[in-house]
């Protein structure tokens, strides 16, 4: 395996280059979806590649759509690179660990957030109005509270470069269609708890996550990342306790490094020192085997 930060594949169409997962055409049915070892924040990309995190996030999507099979069917056709077509042969060594070959699926454009604690801008919104994505909460909650029952807050899904906005279940509803809307949302909480039950066992404390989902040939299917550092807040369970932020295994520690800088969250984004990639790189493998050794 290599650390990627770019993928070129001229014998394939390039259908999206997003933030981290470079697409690809395989053929009308199927894609090649990679993740590359970019990082971005504030969705801003930054300079340097955190090494081999693309591996990361996708050995843990795979592990989650595994998981959650019984609730919902995934995008996912192969992963096992030995098995991919034969005009990917020569990218065996920049694909291995970090790709898979997938359904073409026409993606839901919501992005489907279960909060099971209160924290990032979650927390910034009750702090102002006590309200959580149009939800009204319980007064005199702290910051990294656990939440009674975990919330349902979709989010718009912004293009390359501008910001996801965050809606009301309702504001959901009207854009995509009500019955539709609450697919998402029960099934989104319904994976959120049962990997919350599970990562409880093995440390690790489910802030909240991001699921995203589409439609392949008219049936509802899990795409995209699953439970993944860039996607979700991971805390440490022996460490927690409410009132203020939480110790994480997740893209938070590069998120307030970046928020004592002097910087607009515009690109570019400030070079990042080398303790930080390593920190980063350090809790990204540390979730990976604290939930699925």
């Amino acid at each position: 395996m290599i650390v990627t930060t770019h993928t070129d594949i001229p014998e394939l169409k390039l259908l999206s280059r997003g933030k981290v997962r470079d697409m690809y055409a395989i053929d009308e049915n199927s894609i090649l979806i990679v993740a590359t070892d970019r990082m971005s924040a504030f969705d801003v990309i930054m300079r340097e590649p955190v090494p081999y995190k693309g591996a990361i996030l996708n050995q843990l999507t795979l592990f989650w759509m595994s998981k959650f099979e019984h609730l919902v069917p995934n995008h996912i056709i192969e992963s096992d690179v030995d098995k991919y077509p034969e005009v990917l042969k020569p990218y065996r060594d920049m694909l291995e660990g970090r790709s898979v070959i997938a359904k073409r699926a026409e993606p839901i454009l919501i992005e489907c957030i279960v909060r099971g604690y209160i924290s990032g801008s979650a927390w910034k919104s009750y702090k102002e109005t006590g309200l959580v994505n149009g939800i009204e909460l319980p007064k005199g909650l702290k910051e990294s509270d656990r939440l009674e029952k975990p919330l349902f807050t979709p989010s718009t899904k912004a293009a390359l470069g501008e910001h996801d906005e965050n809606i009301s279940p309702e504001q959901a509803a009207e854009m995509i269609g009500r019955d539709l809307a609450e697919q998402m949302g029960r099934t989104a909480i319904a994976m959120y708890e049962e990997a919350r039950d599970y990562a409880a066992k093995r440390g690790i404390i489910i802030a909240d996550t991001k699921f995203e989902f589409g439609l392949v040939n008219g049936e509802f299917t899990l795409i995209d990342e699953v439970l993944t550092p860039d996607s979700s807040r991971f805390w440490s369970a022996a460490d927690y306790e409410p009132g203020h932020g939480q110790p994480s295994f997740d893209k938070q520690y590069l998120r307030d490094w970046l928020d004592a800088q002097d910087w607009n969250k515009k690109e570019p984004a400030p070079v990042l020192p080398q303790e930080v990639i390593d920190t980063t790189a350090a809790k990204y493998r540390e979730a990976l085997e604290k939930l699925t050794r």
